[in-house]
């Protein structure tokens, strides 16, 4: 089992460092996450990520609260709704009243749900946010390079990262490129594409070659591309098979035998068209 010295971190602007690796708790229902995010913690997890829609942000807090580790322990990301952009300072002050703490580590905006139009408007309020001590991080999820550009013109600061659907069926190679270029750190979501790539020849061929689970593999060539992955589960015995994979490295021949894999393939929906 694993423990939280043997896990990376990568350093994020303003002397933040995030846990490469963590627990997602999508899908979570409340009256499960408080068990499903002890174990993790109790596993040697450090990094939680929910969001004010999955409705358990109280849940999490509650898990850290009752866990016995400190506050600085715990890498706490939560996220803005996209109904909530016009009033973003005020909904991450009631995701931290749930979440029982001063500040989340990181605060994103969940979506740029573009038909909307507030976006650069809830940005604009993380900055403040951010300077007044309520995230020490702020960053965005599904924002493609067009809504980087102009939320990056707008204030003239850069999110720290960008937590995008990325897997082996969708590499997202120009949005990672962009990314690079700017500075911002790529979170992964759906890591495992819904189990979709778990049974593929390939992965399993270097699974077999590793004496590893297919999600393993997944899971570190995540890592080996610099990425900060979150798998969810709630199975325990999974929960532990995730974290292990910081004793073996893939080749650089089965990165990009993974990689190749590619083909544009969403689980989720199309952040373009998508407002919620």
């Amino acid at each position: 089992m694993a423990n939280s010295l043997t896990i990376p971190s990568i350093d994020l602007p303003g002397n933040v460092s995030i846990p490469q690796f963590g627990l997602g708790v999508f899908q979570v229902p409340p009256e499960k996450t408080f068990e499903n995010v002890t174990f993790a913690l109790n596993a040697g997890y450090r990094h939680l990520d929910t969001a004010r829609a999955y409705q358990n942000e109280a849940q999490v807090g509650q898990a850290v609260k009752a866990s016995g580790l400190s506050r600085e322990e715990v890498f706490i990301t939560t996220k803005l709704w996209n109904t909530d952009q016009t009033d973003a300072i005020g909904t991450l002050k009631e995701s931290l009243g749930l979440l029982e703490t001063e500040y989340v580590d990181l605060y994103l905006i969940h979506w740029p749900a573009p038909g909307h139009g507030n976006y650069v408007q809830a940005w604009t309020a993380l900055v403040e946010a951010q300077k007044e001590g309520l995230a020490r991080a702020i960053g965005v999820s599904n924002f493609q390079a067009s809504h980087l550009r102009q939320i990056v013109e707008a204030t003239g600061v850069t999110p720290a990262v960008n937590q995008i659907e990325l897997h082996p069926l969708l590499t997202q190679p120009g949005l990672r490129r962009e990314h690079a270029d700017r500075g911002i750190v790529t979170e992964a979501w759906s890591p495992l594409a819904q189990g979709a790539v778990l049974d593929d020849a390939v992965i399993t061929e270097i699974a077999a070659a590793h004496s590893r689970t297919p999600g393993q593999i997944v899971l570190r060539w995540h890592v080996e591309l610099g990425n900060v992955v979150f798998p969810k589960s709630m199975t325990p015995s999974r929960i532990e098979e995730n974290i292990d994979i910081f004793d073996f490295e893939l080749t650089t021949e089965e990165v990009e035998r993974i990689e190749a894999l590619d083909r544009g393939h969403r689980t989720g929906p199309d952040p373009d068209t998508f407002n919620g």
